[in-house]
C-alpha cells in the first residue's frame, strides 16, 4: 500500500511541499497496511464478505465482547518503522513550523497527517471505511486515530486528552471534531477529524489568501524602502528597534498608528515588515461589518498571519460602520491585543487607553510633515517624474498645501498625467504643435494638490470656484490695501511661524481668522474669491443659518464636523451670515440663553484650534462679541459705495465681449442708482438678457428697465429711479 512517487490527484513530486510530505504518507501507509492485516488476521464472518460494514453478525458481537475495553482493535505488533518515526523529528518543514508555532506534540502531528490524507488522495476514504467497518465512514474518526497511534488503553486516554476543546489543536481551530450527521448526539469517539482548510492549504503549499478572508484582507509582499519614508525623525529612529526586538524574542507587539489619512501609516507598516523580512496582512476594517465581533474570524485571521509569517495591519478602524460600530471597535482592539505576533492598528483618532487589553499598546502619532519634510517630499516625487520647478515655487507648494506624503505623491502623478493628456490633445488638433508638449508649472501642480483635499468638507459646505481677480473688485484704497496685506500674511506664514519660531510661542490662534463686515452686496463674497484665487486655494461657503439647530447639542456637532473636515482640506472657510451665531453672548436668564452661550463658546474654541484660513462675513459688526474680535487677525470694512465707486463698478461689470451701446452713461447710472455692487451685478445681467431679445445691443433703456425690476424686488419706490430716467432723457 505504499504511496507511489507519481502524482496523487494532480500533486506531483515536482512540488517541494509534496516531496516533503511523501515520506510521511509512506509511513502512514505502512501503519494502515499493518492495521488492515491485523483486522484480517482477527477473522470474523465479515472478513471476506462482500457486505462487510453493512450488517453485524453474531460472531462479530461475540468477538467484540471478548475484547478488553479500551484496547486497540489491531494487533499489538506494530511496525518498527512507525515507532522510530514517532520518536523522530518530522522531516516536513511546514509540519515542523506548525509544531513549534502552536506547541504541538508528535502525536498531534500524526493526527494532522491522518486528517490530511483524504485531501491528498481519495483512496484513503476506502481504507478508512474498511478499518471502521462501515462504508459510510470515509473520514477518520477519533476512535480510528487512537487505535492507530495508541498501543494501549492508558495511551488512548492521553491521546483523547490531546483532542479536548482546550487542547492547542482544538483551541486554535487547526483540527475540527465533526459529529456524524447521521447520528443523534454521537459519542466523542465516533466523531470525525477534519483538518481546517487553512492548514490543508499550508501543508500542500497552496499560495494565496484563505478564501474566507479574501473579501476583507489582502496579503502583500512588501517592497517599501524604509529610508525613503517621509515620517518624523523620532518615529523613524525608534520603530525598527522595537519591531526587531519583538521579532527576535518572539514577543507580541501592538502598535497604534494614528493620524490623518494618507500620513504614511500603511507605508510605514510595509517598510517595517520589509525590514523584518515578513509579509504584511492588511485588514480592511471598512469591510468587516458584523465579522468584527466574531471570534471565529479573528482566529482564522491570526492563523493566516502566523502561517504566512506576516505583520497584521488593521487599516483605519474608524471606518467600522453600523449601529454597533463602537462595540466592534472595542472587540477589534481586544482581538488585536490577543495576537501573539506584531499587530499594527491604524486610525485617525488618538489612542484612548483601556484596561481590557491583554498587553500594552504603544501609540505612535503620524502628523502632517513639517514644511521642510514636505519640500523634500515634493522634490523627490517631482524628480522621479523629471519635473523641474524653482526653489521658490517648491516652497510655495509646500507651505500653501499641508499635504500628507501620499497626497503629495498622488498630486504629482495627477499633474503629470493631466500634462500628458493636454499634450495628446495638442498632438491630435495640431500635429506640428506636438513638438511642444504641454507645460507643467506651479499652477498645474497647485490644481492637482487641491484635488487631493476637501473631499469630506464638500459634503458639509458649498464649494465656490473663484472667478474674480484683483481687477474685478472695486474698493476704497485702504480696504484694497488691507486685502493685499491679508494675502501676504497667508503667503508668508511659514516664515513667521516656522523660520522665525513663532510657532513655539503660540499654542492656539495660529490660524488666520478674518472678518468682512458691511451691508449686503458690498463685495464680501467677491473679496473671498479674490483671496482664494490669489492664494490658489479652494473656497468653501458655510451657511451658518443652516448649521444652527434648535435641538440640544446638534449645533456643536455640526460645527465639529465642519472644522474636523476642514483641518486637512487646505481650503478657505467662508462663513456667510455669520451674525446668525456670532452675536453678543447674552446674560443668562433661562435655559435657552445658557445653551446659546455654550454654542458660541464652542465655536470660539474651534476657531482658536483651527490652523487654516477662515473668513467671517456679517452685515452687523456691532453685534459681534468682543471675544470674537480678539480672535480675529484682520477686520475689513466694506462700505456702501458712493457715486464714484458705483460708476467704477458699472464700468467693470460688463465683459469686454458684451455689446454695450453708445448711449449708456455709467456716470449717470452711478450717480442716480444708489444700490450696492451686488445689485449692480444683477441689473447688468438682467439688462443683458433684455438686450439679447431686443436687437442684441445693451441700451440705456434696458438698464433702466432692469433697475426698475431690481427696485421692485427690494421693495423700493419708483421715485428713486425717476431722476435717473430724467437725467438720461436730458443728456
Amino acid at each position: 500500500m505504499a504511496v507511489s512517487d507519481q502524482a496523487m490527484n494532480g500533486n506531483g513530486t515536482g512540488s517541494p511541499h509534496f516531496a516533503a510530505l511523501l515520506p510521511e504518507f509512506q509511513r502512514l501507509d505502512r501503519l494502515l497496511d499493518w492495521a488492515v492485516k491485523s483486522m484480517q488476521g482477527k477473522g470474523g464472518t465479515q472478513a471476506g464478505s462482500p457486505f462487510r460494514g453493512l450488517y453485524i453478525s453474531n460472531e462479530d458481537v461475540a468477538r467484540l465482547l471478548e475484547t478488553e475495553p479500551g484496547s486497540s482493535h489491531f494487533s499489538d505488533t506494530r511496525p518498527v518503522q512507525h515507532e522510530e518515526n514517532v520518536q523522530s523529528k518530522p522531516s516536513l518543514s511546514q509540519l515542523e513550523w506548525l509544531l513549534e508555532a502552536f506547541q504541538l506534540s508528535h502525536f498531534d502531528a500524526d493526527l494532522i497527517l491522518l486528517a490530511l490524507a483524504p485531501e491528498v488522495d481519495l483512496r484513503y476514504e476506502k481504507i478508512f471505511a474498511y478499518l471502521q467497518d462501515d462504508v459510510t465512514r470515509k473520514r477518520p474518526t477519533i476512535e480510528l486515530a487512537l487505535n492507530l497511534f495508541c498501543p494501549n488503553a492508558d495511551e488512548k486516554l492521553l491521546g483523547r486528552a490531546r483532542l479536548s476543546a482546550q487542547s492547542s489543536l482544538r483551541r486554535n481551530r487547526l483540527l475540527h471534531v465533526v459529529p456524524d450527521p447521521n447520528q443523534v448526539e454521537p459519542p466523542f469517539l465516533a466523531q470525525y477529524l477534519k483538518l481546517d482548510d487553512q492548514i490543508t492549504r499550508m501543508m500542500l503549499g497552496e499560495n494565496g489568501l484563505d478564501p474566507r478572508l479574501a473579501n476583507e484582507c489582502e496579503l502583500v509582499r512588501p517592497a517599501r524602502d524604509w529610508e525613503t519614508l517621509a515620517i518624523s525623525a523620532e518615529v523613524k529612529q525608534v520603530l525598527p528597534g522595537l519591531v526587531a526586538h519583538a521579532n527576535s524574542e518572539r514577543q507580541p507587539l501592538a502598535l497604534y498608528f494614528y493620524g490623518p489619512s494618507g500620513s504614511s501609516k500603511k507605508e510605514t507598516a510595509e517598510a517595517l515588515s520589509q525590514l523584518a523580512g515578513m509579509n504584511l496582512l492588511i485588514v480592511r476594517c471598512d469591510r468587516l461589518g458584523e465579522k468584527a465581533g466574531q471570534d471565529e474570524f479573528w482566529l482564522q485571521l491570526f492563523r493566516e498571519a502566523r502561517l504566512n509569517e506576516a505583520t497584521l495591519y488593521l487599516s483605519e478602524i474608524d471606518d467600522l460602520r453600523g449601529q454597533d460600530a463602537a462595540n466592534h471597535r472595542k472587540e477589534l482592539l481586544d482581538a488585536a491585543a490577543r495576537f501573539e505576533g506584531i499587530a499594527i492598528i491604524s486610525a485617525r483618532i488618538p489612542w484612548t487607553p483601556r484596561g481590557s487589553t491583554v498587553f500594552g499598546v504603544i501609540p505612535v502619532q503620524f502628523e502632517i510633515p513639517s514644511l521642510t519634510e514636505r519640500e523634500k517630499c515634493w522634490q523627490a516625487h517631482l524628480e522621479s517624474q523629471h519635473v523641474e520647478i524653482s526653489g521658490k515655487e517648491l516652497t510655495t507648494l509646500a507651505s500653501r498645501f499641508r499635504l500628507t506624503p501620499v497626497q503629495i505623491e498622488e498630486a504629482v502623478t495627477t499633474a503629470v498625467l493631466n500634462s500628458q493628456w493636454r499634450a495628446a490633445q495638442v498632438a491630435e488638433n495640431d500635429p506640428q504643435g506636438a513638438a511642444h508638449p504641454a507645460s507643467l508649472g506651479v499652477a498645474e501642480l497647485a490644481s492637482a494638490a487641491r484635488s487631493q483635499c476637501g473631499h469630506d468638507l464638500g459634503k458639509l459646505a458649498s464649494k465656490i470656484v473663484p472667478r474674480y481677480r484683483w481687477r474685478d473688485i472695486v474698493l476704497p484704497e485702504d480696504q484694497f490695501a488691507h486685502l493685499k496685506e491679508i494675502c501676504k500674511q497667508a503667503e508668508y506664514r511659514h516664515i513667521v511661524y516656522g523660520d522665525w519660531g513663532f510657532d513655539r510661542k503660540l499654542s492656539l490662534g495660529k490660524g488666520l481668522n478674518i472678518l468682512f463686515s458691511g451691508p449686503p452686496g458690498t463685495g464680501k463674497t467677491m473679496a473671498a474669491e479674490v483671496l482664494a484665487f490669489e492664494l490658489e486655494l479652494d473656497l468653501y461657503r458655510i451657511d451658518l443659518s443652516q448649521v444652527i439647530n434648535k435641538y440640544l447639542g446638534e449645533t456643536e456637532k455640526n460645527l465639529d464636523r465642519i472644522f474636523t473636515a476642514a483641518e486637512n482640506s487646505n481650503a478657505i472657510l467662508f462663513f456667510d451670515e455669520a451674525d446668525a451665531l456670532f452675536g453678543k453672548r447674552s446674560e443668562v436668564r433661562d435655559s435657552h440663553d445658557r445653551y446659546a452661550n455654550i454654542e458660541i463658546s464652542y465655536l470660539l474654541q474651534k476657531m482658536e484650534e483651527y490652523q487654516g484660513i477662515s473668513i467671517l462675513a456679517t452685515n452687523l459688526k456691532q453685534n459681534l462679541d468682543e471675544a470674537f474680535m480678539r480672535r480675529l487677525q484682520a477686520i475689513v470694512e466694506f462700505p456702501f459705495p458712493d457715486e464714484e465707486f458705483r460708476r467704477r463698478i458699472w464700468e467693470s461689470i460688463f465683459p469686454k465681449e458684451a455689446p454695450v451701446g453708445s448711449d449708456v452713461r455709467f456716470d449717470v447710472l452711478g450717480r442716480d442708482i444708489r444700490l450696492a455692487g451686488g445689485n449692480i451685478k444683477n441689473m447688468a445681467l438682467v439688462a443683458a438678457f433684455y438686450a439679447a431679445s431686443d436687437g442684441g445691443t445693451i441700451q440705456m433703456s434696458h438698464l433702466i428697465q432692469a433697475a426698475h425690476r431690481e427696485h421692485q424686488k427690494l421693495g423700493r419706490t419708483w421715485s428713486e429711479i425717476e431722476s435717473a430716467q430724467a437725467a438720461v432723457g436730458g443728456v
